[in-house]
């Protein structure tokens, strides 16, 4: 009984972050399209406000409390923070500022296919048949979305270099898995996003500050609060703080494939709100990056290969 209520609250948990996450994609965007807060404001006001509430946590439960950072792993966090937090959300709330929300949570499924590339460079493990095919597909369906389902083929440029910074979001998030793993299983998940968060909004405050500054905030309406309040509270904060449940008590395989909830959310509320629809070329990215997600995602474990020396 005890196991089937620690997998219920893992489902729960996944269900809940993926959902957030695939709301949050639109909902950033009509942030984004009122013109009054840029892409840069965006990406630090959800990193100010992260640091804000994981500092909050850390105090409030007492086993933060007593959890403290070596001296040693303070420069690591700094350039986990710039590639987990910092870039990525800079890059992120870029890519969705230019593109659509369905091709922005589109790339975002593909991190399972840059962290095994990242992988077997800086890990050395081995990439067997049926990875490297679902590494060649998932790539296939991301090209497919750059050079067609973007808008290349009629000439708008914006929704390129949308998917492409969004891509590239991925593959920084990618980087701090990989890189970064002794961090990551050193620390609790609220110790590294307390730091994390900070470190990233300090490093994103120079880039952001004339333009947050000038923000008359006394002039946003309701609907724009609420948004934020969104933003910050659900998709920067709360998601972050139930994953770990979710990949406590679930396989990996079963974590990644909760990751496609985020584009059928997104898609879902993206249409309702009249912001993007589906055609034939982005259905088949979409089916590409799922097959190829899919196929890494439950492939056996290969044994590392040696080190180059």
């Amino acid at each position: 009984m005890k196991i089937i209520n620690q997998q219920h609250i893992g489902h729960s948990s996944l269900i809940a972050c993926n959902v957030i996450w695939g709301a949050a994609v639109p909902i950033s965007k009509f942030i984004l399209m009122s013109g009054i807060i840029t892409s840069t404001v965006l990406a630090d006001i959800r990193l100010i406000a992260g640091t804000v509430l994981f500092w909050l946590a850390g105090f409030c439960i007492t086993s933060e409390r007593t959890q403290k950072v070596e001296r040693k792993d303070y420069l690591k966090l700094i350039l986990a923070a710039f590639f987990s937090s910092a870039l990525l959300q800079f890059l992120y709330m870029k890519g969705v500022s230019l593109t659509s929300p369905v091709d922005a949570t589109i790339c975002t499924t593909t991190l399972p296919i840059w962290t095994m590339i990242l992988s077997s460079i800086w890990l050395h493990e081995k990439i067997t048949s049926r990875k490297a095919g679902g590494i060649l597909i998932g790539l296939s369906g991301a090209l497919l979305l750059i050079l067609w389902g973007s808008g290349l083929a009629t000439g708008s440029s914006h929704n390129v270099l949308g998917v492409v910074c969004c891509l590239l979001s991925q593959v920084s998030y990618g980087i701090y898995l990989v890189f970064f793993q002794d961090i990551i299983k050193k620390y609790s998940s609220i110790t590294l996003m307390k730091w994390k968060h900070l470190f990233g909004a300090m490093m994103l405050l120079p880039f952001s500050f004339k333009e947050l500054v000038s923000i008359d905030w006394l002039s946003i309406g309701p609907s724009l609060w609420t948004a934020l309040v969104f933003v910050m509270l659900f998709s920067t904060f709360l998601s972050y703080f139930l994953v770990p449940f979710g990949q406590k008590y679930l396989r990996p395989t079963v974590v990644a494939m909760y990751n496609y909830l985020q584009t059928v959310t997104a898609a879902a509320i993206a249409v309702i709100m009249h912001q993007d629809g589906f055609s034939l070329v982005k259905t088949a990215a979409v089916l590409l990056v799922f097959i190829g997600v899919w196929l890494v995602s439950t492939a056996p474990s290969g044994r590392l290969r040696k080190p180059a020396k």
